[in-house]
């Protein structure tokens, strides 16, 4: 009878289990799906306004592109605007316009540039790499910046940890523009450790890269150190002091990889917000880059290359968020649970 009840007992343990598990299965696949559709109706958004960019535009529209491929802004013939109708479809309505758009958009079609006579992707394209590497450069910057900050002044002294608080937070208010005048100035033009302008070593990828770090590191700063305090009083903390661990080696090897979640998730983020602050760093130190693009087509008055770079910035933002959020909800037994 005793055996009879335990193999009851253990079937309706596992039983539980299985139904704890396909419950925590399937709140985990909800909310991955509720994390995509919530991307897919940004990007709508993002492809809806530069949509309506493109339409807003005064004036007759095929008259403003005629004028800003000839340079000459004067009255057209309908002759003369005929082509150019055809080509960008201005006689379909703008419902069929705006469908039109977006399934170009879904199939890798930004349009054509109304001064270049080309595919806006294919303009994109060429300067795409160099501002991926310089983006890429700044987060790992960005990131050395803030460990070796937070792990040097976070949990210390009064002052000290004041001093970490105050550079958080000063560093993450710091304009782009600002600092990348400044950084030139200094390190460039006074200094002379780093070519004034252009350039294609890393010395010259060094300054623009600091422009867009510093300000980064300073807001994954501040969302790291307060979780990095509260690591330094767990248990753990305590145990491996009483082992004779360093406290350089315990922040380091146990206390940072417990405070740098925070930062984790800021990288999502900060790929997106990098890419956009290429344009002002390209500008400043006449790096190649989408940033030179985006300012040779405002310009220029090219909106299809404009809107271009505006769907494409939003598109990192929210793919970059959308795989960590993912992440998160893989990994993180927490967020399954939720």
């Amino acid at each position: 009878m005793t055996r009879t009840s335990s193999a009851d007992t253990l079937d309706r343990t596992d039983a539980a289990g299985r139904r704890a598990a396909i419950r925590i299965a399937g709140s985990r696949w909800r909310r991955i799906a509720e994390r995509v559709v919530a991307a897919a109706a940004v990007l709508l958004g993002a492809a809806t306004a530069a949509f309506l960019a493109q339409a807003a535009l005064p004036g007759d529209r095929a008259t403003t592109i005629l004028n800003i491929r000839s340079g000459q802004a004067i009255a057209r013939t309908p002759e003369e605007l005929a082509p150019i109708i055809a080509q960008f479809g201005l006689d379909r309505p703008l419902a069929r316009q705006y469908l039109d758009y977006v399934a170009g958009l879904l199939r890798g079609d930004l349009g054509s540039s109304y001064q270049q006579f080309r595919p806006v992707w294919d303009i994109i394209g060429e300067q795409l790499l160099a501002t991926l590497v310089l983006s890429l450069t700044a987060i790992a910057l960005a990131w050395l910046i803030m460990v070796a900050w937070v792990v040097a002044t976070a949990g210390r002294g009064p002052r000290v940890r004041s001093l970490g608080q105050t550079a958080d937070t000063v560093a993450a208010g710091l304009p782009h523009y600002w600092l990348g005048i400044v950084l030139l100035l200094v390190f460039a033009l006074t200094l002379r450790w780093a070519p004034v302008m252009g350039g294609g070593g890393p010395e010259a990828l060094l300054l623009p890269a600091l422009t867009l770090a510093i300000p980064l590191a300073g807001f994954m700063g501040q969302a790291t150190r307060t979780e990095f305090e509260r690591a330094l009083e767990q248990p753990f903390v305590v145990s491996a002091r009483m082992r004779g661990m360093g406290e350089t080696e315990l922040r380091l090897r146990h206390v940072l990889r417990h405070a740098v979640l925070p930062a984790v998730t800021l990288s999502g983020w900060a790929l997106g917000a990098t890419i956009s602050g290429a344009v002002v760093a390209e500008s400043i130190f006449n790096r190649p880059g989408i940033g030179r693009v985006l300012v040779t087509a405002v310009s220029s008055q090219d909106i299809p290359v404009v809107t271009g770079i505006v769907v494409l910035v939003a598109a990192v933002y929210v793919v970059a968020n959308l795989l960590v959020d993912v992440l998160y909800t893989l990994v993180d037994p927490r967020v399954r649970i939720a």
